[in-house]
């Protein structure tokens, strides 16, 4: 039986009247790299900050590598990492002083220290700048070098909020390499938030949240076989009355975002020439595909999801100094 190493239980926050989570159960297997995925408002950063010790549930409990984040919160942080969102190094220190400051908080022993620096360095291809200031690095290097901090004490859990936000294609599946190298060397737990969807397939299961609550868990398979057959996107000026053709014609609901209309259709094939037939709306585009965590997500929540917003970094911001006193 799998172990597990991130567990919730009727999780809730509440903000006066405002339930920003709404009895969240999870449970994170050791070893697996699991997603938290959900638009912005919807409870992702809250239940983050009560698994890191950040907040204190309002009611329900949370277990971090076996410690109750409300009663052994001291136990649950020597047995984290945590990589924000924001850039969070110290851009007047090289990435060496920058690991080193984080070890020593860590309590890593001296003698240790190196050897491990030394690691993370190599594993995120850092060694030769080792020596160089923060602020000559790219956003790619600084991403590597705050996951190599993240991992330097060596947690059980590595949360990774937004890991690859704001990077190049290429520096992204970098990134996820090193991840991906990290968790087979170490049987270290990813627990990560995304709103990139091809990131989402990087993980082994994946929790969509809304509303404070979790709709769908599964393996991203799992989640796309639920919209099942194949989908159908129609792009025309008036989705509207493209709907309620829709409607007649075919007796389907179509999903309405902006100008596209969303079909799940067994044999989409045979069924886009009919379509294209019988609809008489001018229709700019009809693409067919076989469901992706876009649609996925989708479905469920009725939304595409999006950039986060401003608060929402503002949010993480409040996190970061919040985890920066506590240590």
């Amino acid at each position: 039986m799998d172990e597990t190493v991130v567990e919730t239980r009727g999780l809730i926050k509440t903000y006066g009247r405002v339930e920003a989570v709404r009895g969240i159960d999870l449970a994170v297997h050791r070893g697996e790299v699991f997603g938290f995925l959900g638009p912005n408002g919807a409870g992702k950063s809250t239940t983050i900050s009560i698994l890191c010790t950040l907040l204190s549930p309002t009611a329900g409990q949370a277990l971090v590598a076996g410690y109750d984040v409300t009663r052994q919160p001291g136990a649950v942080r020597a047995r984290i990492g945590l990589v924000f969102q924001d850039p969070s190094l110290d851009d007047q220190l090289t990435a060496r002083e920058n690991l080193e400051f984080h070890a020593f908080l860590y309590n890593v022993p001296r003698a240790e220290r190196r050897r491990r620096i030394d690691g993370v360095l190599e594993m995120v291809e850092l060694t030769e700048r080792a020596g160089s200031l923060v602020r000559t690095f790219s956003g790619g290097m600084k991403r590597r070098l705050e996951i190599a901090r993240g991992i330097v004490h060596y947690p059980e859990v590595l949360f990774l909020d937004e890991p690859t936000i704001g990077l190049d294609p290429q520096t992204r599946n970098r990134i996820w390499e090193y991840l991906h190298a990290l968790r087979r060397r170490e049987e270290i737990t990813i627990f990560m938030t995304t709103h990139y969807m091809d990131e989402a397939e990087q993980c082994d299961r994946i929790a969509i949240i809304d509303h404070g609550q979790i709709i769908a868990q599964g393996t991203p398979e799992e989640l796309k076989a639920g919209v099942g057959g194949d989908v159908v996107t129609v792009t025309t000026r008036n989705p509207a009355l493209a709907a309620d053709e829709i409607r007649r014609a075919f007796e389907l609901e179509p999903a309405v975002d902006g100008s596209n209309l969303r079909l799940e259709v067994a044999d989409g094939a045979s069924f886009v020439p009919r379509l294209v037939r019988d609809l008489t709306v001018p229709v700019s585009a009809v693409t067919l595909s076989r469901p992706t965590l876009d649609h996925v997500f989708l479905k469920l929540t009725g939304k595409a999801i999006r950039d986060e917003e401003v608060d929402q970094k503002d949010a993480m911001r409040m996190m970061h100094q919040r985890w920066a006193r506590r240590r």
